[in-house]
């Protein structure tokens, strides 16, 4: 039960401090889901936004940030 204690507090504060940096720094992210190949189709009545670079940026970043976590509970 301890090392998921840990993985829960090591991601409660990642998730904290990930949430400062978008509200005191939100204008910085403001390219975020407008990266080229982000899908975004507007008609009349329809719009279809499809963000498929964005999504494969943030699994990127979420498995680098996962893998370092599980190396650091492994010691």
């Amino acid at each position: 039960m301890r090392p998921l204690g840990k993985l829960l507090i090591i991601s409660g504060l990642f998730l904290i401090v990930i949430g400062v940096v978008f509200y005191f720094g939100g204008s910085l992210f403001k390219w975020f889901g407008n990266l080229p190949g982000d899908i975004k189709v507007q008609k009349q009545n329809f719009t279809f936004y499809a963000p498929i670079t964005s999504m494969i940026l943030i699994s990127l970043a979420l498995t680098l940030i996962i893998n370092l976590i599980i190396r650091i509970l492994q010691k």
